[in-house]
């Protein structure tokens, strides 16, 4: 089974997956539990992402066996294409996921929202997105400080994480597995966000298994 995974940045939550996978072998890793590994049935087949020079894109070309990175930017894709859309480039980004057949596609730190120009050009492939919130609450960017602001204000106790399928309205796709976050009293931004992130790479191995089912 084949997963493309898209990123934006420095590939954390990409690394929990590589992690997860018994035949890869990273110069970067996390440390992934023993029971969260994947089956060797899994394979990345591919990272893209929408910036270059990210770090990223370095994790998956350190891996062994390296696993193929792609960057479709979309100010570059604009400029060396005039007159096109950035609906245009949400095609091509879908026919360069498309062209590695994946079984599921992963957004894990990926910062573009995708339109129905790219999910409807996706081949019936489930598509998942890791989101530093619970469901229905701090949507879209900014979603950990929001969080941190509005306890610190007295409205919220505690925070999480989930992973969620995409759909056209952003971070409103059906959970599929979600994760609470304590916040507590002495929690700076940093150490919250600390713990967030640890839960995510916990989360997101566990969608991964229970999307394809292994």
């Amino acid at each position: 089974m084949n997963i493309v995974v898209l990123i934006s940045g420095s590939g954390s939550n990409l690394q929990a997956i590589l992690d997860s996978l018994p035949h890869q072998h990273s110069s970067t890793p996390l440390g992934t539990p023993a029971h969260l590994h994947l089956p060797p049935s899994v394979n990345v087949k591919a990272v893209i992402s929408n910036k270059s020079n990210v770090f990223g894109l370095e994790r998956a070309k350190r891996c062994d066996p390296p696993i193929p990175t792609q960057v479709l930017a979309l100010k570059t894709f604009l400029n060396r294409n005039p007159g096109s859309s950035r609906q245009d480039w949400e095609i091509e980004l879908s026919n360069m996921v498309n062209s590695h057949k994946p079984d599921l596609i992963v957004l894990a730190g990926f910062m573009m929202i995708l339109s129905p120009a790219f999910l409807n050009n996706i081949h019936q492939k489930p598509i998942i997105n890791l989101h530093p919130a619970l469901p229905g609450a701090f949507d879209g960017a900014h979603a950990i400080e929001r969080a941190y602001d509005a306890f610190k204000q007295g409205h919220i106790s505690k925070t999480g994480c989930m992973v969620h399928y995409v759909i056209p309205q952003v971070d409103r796709g059906e959970p599929i597995v979600v994760a609470d976050v304590d916040i507590h009293k002495q929690d700076t931004l940093e150490s919250m966000e600390n713990r967030i992130h640890e839960t995510e790479w916990r989360i997101i191995i566990q969608a991964v298994k229970k999307v394809l089912n292994v």
